[in-house]
């Protein structure tokens, strides 16, 4: 681990990242129980989107997001979790909210923007995924 990276995972910058992590994979398995809590609406509108086997999408999607998510917040298998996010994201995103497309563009946008920004933390997550989290399980393919 590199100089850099010890000091700004250690002391107070330690504990805003667990909370940066708690809030952001816990966020992201609430959105992944929620496609399993919502299987056959969901599949609906990715149907309507075009994607094939929309209600496999939706299960398989729903587990990106649900192992993903808790493997952020709790610090295990990192770039396991946060690569499973990366994925669901890239995929998802254009796909889903296609907003250039929509009629509700605004609505759509919105949706783009958010899932942007979220995976924006996931390769920040990603990028740490390789070295000892403060705070955590710490178990890894790497």
């Amino acid at each position: 681990m590199s100089l850099l990276q010890v000091a700004a995972l250690d002391g107070a910058a330690g504990t805003l990242f667990l909370l940066a992590r708690v809030v952001f994979g816990l966020v992201l398995g609430f959105m992944g129980l929620n496609h399993f809590m919502d299987v056959e609406g969901m599949a609906g509108y990715a149907g309507a989107k075009g994607v094939p086997a929309p209600e496999f999408g939706v299960v398989a999607s729903g587990v990106m997001l649900l192992v993903g998510g808790l493997g952020i917040a709790a610090g295990a298998y990192p770039v396991l979790a946060a690569g499973a996010l990366v994925t669901f994201f890239v995929v998802s995103t254009p796909t889903m909210h296609d907003f250039w497309n929509a009629e509700d563009t605004q609505g759509e946008m919105t949706h783009f923007l958010k899932n942007a920004a979220l995976l924006g933390g996931s390769l920040a997550f990603l990028a740490l995924g390789g070295v000892d989290w403060p705070l955590a399980l710490n178990v890894g393919l790497f």
